[in-house]
This record gives structure tokens, sequence and C-alpha cells, in this order.
């Protein structure tokens, strides 16, 4: 389980509307041999290139894909169970954060990103790449991957509409906030933010008030409220007045084969 911690992962853009694709097919009963020959017919067209780096990046897009919504690492089934679950009840517009939280549990990479992101806005109101890249560096490593990674991730960020470009190269500005006011979705990216981190426990309002979920706006909700939703979230008391969200321990180890 504690190997995608440390791991960049994310190594190509990641469209929404290729992640609302996927999760669609999953959710139709398909199984992944047969999703991922769907997105090859599908995405070919976008990845069609004499460049051969350029064909083979449809490939890792893919592996990328279906590893979100169909075979993410086995302490992430019933997150990726029940995700699916609301993607199929909830409007079309309110997806985007479901596939964020998932995406983030699979990959924490993004959710690092994020986090920078988040704090860069809240401090300066722009985000400049440099400054995340050298930021991610300090947590990862200096790896040239994390370089040319960061910018896949905030390009990504541009795509979801979350990041907006500004006149000046590789500087970006916060784009649309989206107000998250269901509780049982709260719950459910709650747990995929304890999920991202290694240690799978945060401080309520940490969670609340994350930078990596800098898109969202969050409804005040209690401890006792969103371990409501979910026999996979327990609070314990933290300090004097501070919930402290944790994950059950559910005795369960990643399947890295997969």
């Amino acid at each position: 389980m504690q190997q995608r911690y440390n791991q960049v992962g994310l190594y190509r853009l990641l469209r929404l509307e290729w992640l609302e694709r996927t999760a669609r097919l999953f959710l139709a009963g398909n199984e992944a041999s047969v999703v991922r020959r769907s997105l090859q017919e599908e995405l070919k067209d976008v990845f069609s290139s004499s460049n051969t780096e350029t064909r083979g990046s449809l490939n890792k897009t893919i592996t990328v894909l279906v590893r979100v919504w169909g075979l993410p690492p086995r302490d992430l089934y019933p997150l990726q169970r029940d995700g699916l679950r609301l993607l199929s009840s909830l409007p079309p517009k309110e997806h985007m954060v479901i596939h964020w939280g998932m995406v983030m549990a699979v990959y924490p990479f993004w959710g690092s990103v994020a986090a920078q992101v988040g704090r860069l806005l809240r401090l300066q109101g722009a985000v400049v790449t440099s400054q995340v890249q050298r930021r991610l560096r300090e947590q990862y490593g200096e790896r040239e991957t994390v370089f040319r990674r960061v910018h896949y991730v905030l390009r990504s960020f541009v795509d979801w509409g979350v990041l907006n470009e500004t006149g000046k190269q590789r500087i970006y500005t916060a784009g649309i906030a989206h107000e998250v006011a269901l509780e049982e979705v709260i719950a459910w990216l709650a747990e995929a933010v304890l999920r991202s981190q290694p240690n799978g426990a945060l401080p309520l309002n940490s969670i609340l008030n994350s930078t990596s979920l800098f898109p969202f706006c969050l409804r005040p909700i209690s401890g006792l409220r969103l371990a409501s939703f979910s026999g996979r979230l327990e609070v314990l008391r933290h300090g004097l007045e501070e919930d402290l969200l944790v994950l059950r321990n559910e005795g369960v180890s990643e399947d890295r084969d997969r």
C-alpha cells in the first residue's frame, strides 16, 4: 500500500471527459479488457501521430484511466464501488468532485500537486509552474520526471476548468469553484483524502479546508455525521475541541499485481 505514496505515477494529460467515459463503461458492467478496447477505438484519433512517443501515450493514458475506475489498488475497492454508485445517481455537473477524489486516492501525486496549487492560490492568487515544481521536487526528490509530470497535472487542471491560463507562460489563476453540499459526497471525498495520505488520519478541519481540494467549497459538517455515512471512517477526539478523522483498520493489503 505504501508504494503508491512515493510514486509520481501520472505521466500524461488526464482529461475529465475521458474519465467520465471510462466510468460509464465500467458502470455498464464491462470487463477491463473490453473497456481498454473501447477506449483504444474512441481515443485513437486524439493520439494519432507519426511520432511514436505520441502514439505510445495512448496506451499509457488508457492504463491510467482503467486503473482509476476499474483496477485500483485493492484497499480502494470500496471507495471505487461507492464512487461509481455516486456517479450513477448524481447529475453530470456534480461528477467532477468524484473523479477528482478517485484520481487523488489512486495517484496521490495528483493531490500533492493540487495541495501546492491551492496553497499558492491562497497566498498570492496565482500559480507559477516553477514554484509548484520546486515544492514537489522537495517532496518526491530531484527527478526529471517530477518536472515533466507536474506540467501534465497542471494542464489537466486547466482542462477540468479549475485553473485558468494567463497571458504569461506557465502562470495560472483560479478557475471555477464548485460547491459540494451533499453530505454523502463530502463523506466519500473525506475518505478519498485520507486514502491519499500514508497514515490515513487527518483533523476534520484539515480535510474540509484542504488545499488539495482547492476547486471545491465543502459544506461544514461534523465528524460524527461524516462517519455515519461510511463504516470505513472513524472519529477520534484530537486535542480539546478538534475531531480527528481516521480510516478504520480493515486489514486489507494492496494487490500490487493489479
